[in-house]
């Protein structure tokens, strides 16, 4: 199946590099562009794309703002793609947020191409992309830094069993499904299940969503 994809950056050139490196691939098909956040959502409601490129900082609506409504649209039933945040900083406090709102994922601009293409496979399938080190050091580093905004434990957390919460440990600390096996001694498959399990019970859409709330509620901890 094709992978539908729409590009949002404020910067022509950006966009159409892109667009021709995605276009070139047999299973992706770019679908169409925008300049900011507010045609992203025109161009998302006629095209209605598997994955939406987000860059994040953009004049007239942010990437931040429309990720949140592209993610939680104000009317019942309308189309809700993932979206994949694009950031030039390794370290970002709007894509900490992207997150936080439903994103699945962020990815620097200057990754190699093959990262790219790999990363709007990876999202379109339903996974978070978030096994590469920048994207713990971003968790980390926030977390570390704003204090402040963590809460203490969430009751949610006391709904999983403790096999369950080892695996939300090991997936806020970035390891990956055969990683967590692997520490675990669990087959891939009876990690996945496990995945999915915390998922529904926390309400969360994606791995994305359980890492952030991981780190906001204490269960993981910077360099613990």
């Amino acid at each position: 199946m094709t992978i539908r994809v729409i590009i949002v950056d404020d910067q022509a050139m950006v966009r159409a590099g892109f667009a021709a490196l995605l276009d070139a691939q047999s299973d992706i098909d770019v679908v169409g562009d925008a300049a900011d956040g507010a045609q992203a959502l025109e161009v998302n409601g006629r095209t209605h794309p598997d994955v939406v490129l987000m860059d994040v900082r953009m004049p007239v609506m942010d990437g931040l703002e429309a990720a949140r409504r592209l993610l939680d649209p104000p009317v019942p039933g309308a189309h809700r793609p993932k979206v994949l945040m694009l950031t030039t900083f390794d370290v970002d406090d709007y894509v900490y947020e992207a997150l936080r709102a439903g994103a699945s994922g962020f990815l620097l601009k200057d990754a190699p191409p093959a990262d790219l293409i790999a990363a709007v496979r990876v999202v379109a399938a339903g996974e978070a992309l978030l096994a590469p080190s920048v994207t713990r050091r971003l968790i980390e580093d926030f977390a570390r830094t704003r204090p402040a905004r963590r809460r203490a434990p969430e009751t949610r957390l006391n709904g999983l069993t403790p096999r369950e919460t080892e695996v939300l440990e090991l997936i806020a600390r970035g390891l990956s499904n055969q990683e967590i096996a692997a520490d675990l001694v669990l087959a891939e498959q009876t990690v996945k299940t496990h995945i999915g399990r915390i998922l529904a019970k926390l309400g969360l859409r994606d791995r994305a969503q359980a890492v952030v709330l991981a780190y906001e509620s204490g269960l993981v901890t910077p360099g613990r």
